[in-house]
C-alpha cells in the first residue's frame, strides 16, 4: 500500500516550485490562481526571495503548501494513494490532494494560519529546540519540572521519530529545559531558527482565529483516510477532520505515532511530496529494520 506524506514549514527553498512554473501548463496556471488568491505575487519570493524572506511563516506555509498540492496534482493518473498524511503544515497539503479540500480554500486557511501564527509569535517571545538522543519520557519529564518549577511554558511539540524530539515554549524556559536535558545525555539541544512557539499552548490565540476560518470551510469526505497529528490515527469523517486540524495547532505533532499507524494499516511505500527530504529520514527511523519498506521523494 501506498502513502503519500506532505512536508510542513522549514522544507522551504529558494526557487522553489519553479521548474513546475516553467515546464507544466497546469502547475503554471495553479500558481497564478495562487498569486490571486493571496493577493501578492508569491510565486516571486518562491523564485527569487532570500532566505529571510521565505522563512517569514506568512510566506512560507503557503510556498511550501503550493509545492506540495502541486506537485501531487501534477501527478495526475500517478497520485493513487492508499493513506495520506502531512506533517503540521503538511496536514492542510494532505487534506487538498485526497479532496477533502479545494485547492482555494486549503490556500486560504493555510494562509489564515500563517497570518494568525505570525501574529500570535510577535504578541509573545517564543521559540522551539531540537531534543536529539533522550527518549520521550525524559523529554517529557524534564519539561513537566521545568514548568512546574519555574512557571515558564515549556512543552513537547513534534515527536518526529525515534531519538528527536522538538520541545516548544517561551524563550527562558526552553533555554532552562536545554541545559537540564543535556545534563540528561541529550547528543544535541539546539534552539531553532524559529518565529514562535508552534504546537504549544502559545499558540491560542492562532488556534481561536483558525477555528473561525475552519468551521466557515466546507470539508468533503476524503478518498482515502488521512492520518492526522493530534492522535496519530486514520480519519475519514469531514467534521473529526475539522475538529482535529483546529486542536492540531496548540497540540503535539505525533508524527512517530502516526507514521507507525500507516505501518500497521500496511503502508509499504512512502513517497514524500513536496519540497526537501526531512520526511524520509523520519521515515526512515521510525520503520527501522522493514526491509520491506520503500522511502522515496517525487
Amino acid at each position: 500500500m501506498k502513502a503519500f506524506v506532505f512536508p510542513g514549514q522549514g522544507a522551504q527553498f529558494t526557487g522553489m516550485g519553479k521548474d513546475l512554473y516553467d515546464n507544466n501548463t497546469q502547475a503554471h496556471d495553479l500558481l497564478e490562481k495562487a498569486n490571486e488568491i493571496l493577493g501578492f505575487r508569491i510565486t516571486d519570493i518562491m523564485f527569487e526571495g532570500t532566505a529571510d524572506e521565505l522563512k517569514q511563516t506568512r510566506v512560507t506555509q503557503p510556498a511550501v503548501f503550493l509545492h506540495s498540492v502541486i506537485s501531487a496534482i501534477c501527478l495526475g493518473e500517478d497520485f493513487q494513494p492508499d493513506m495520506v498524511g502531512g506533517h503540521s503544515l503538511g496536514e492542510f497539503s494532505a487534506l487538498v490532494a485526497a479532496g477533502a479540500l479545494s485547492f482555494e480554500d486549503g490556500l486560504r486557511l493555510v494562509f489564515a494560519r500563517a497570518q494568525a501564527m505570525q501574529k500570535a509569535c510577535e504578541a509573545r517571545p517564543s521559540t522551539m529546540a531540537a531534543i536529539i538522543g533522550l527518549t520521550d519520557e525524559v523529554v517529557e519529564k524534564i519539561c513537566q519540572e521545568v514548568s512546574e518549577q519555574t512557571g515558564g511554558i515549556v512543552v513537547p511539540a513534534n515527536y518526529n521519530c525515534p531519538g528527536q524530539l522538538v520541545i516548544s515554549g517561551e524563550v527562558e524556559a526552553i533555554n532552562e529545559a536545554c541545559d537540564r536535558l543535556k545534563e540528561s545525555g541529550a547528543k544535541r539541544a539546539l534552539p531553532l531558527p524559529v518565529g514562535g512557539a508552534f504546537h504549544s499552548p502559545l499558540m491560542q490565540p492562532a488556534k481561536d482565529e483558525l477555528q473561525k476560518a475552519i468551521e466557515a470551510t466546507t470539508f468533503q469526505t476524503p478518498r482515502c483516510p488521512i492520518y492526522q497529528n493530534v492522535d496519530g490515527k486514520a480519519h475519514t469523517d469531514a467534521e473529526e477532520i475539522k475538529q482535529n486540524l483546529i486542536a492540531q495547532l496548540t497540540a503535539s505533532v505525533r508524527w512517530t505515532s502516526e507514521v507507525q499507524s500507516m505501518l500497521e494499516a500496511g503502508a509499504t511505500e512512502f513517497v514524500e511530496c513536496g519540497p526537501g527530504k526531512a520526511l524520509q529520514g523520519m521515515i526512515a527511523k521510525i520503520a527501522k529494520g522493514r526491509e520491506d519498506v520503500v522511502i522515496r521523494g517525487l
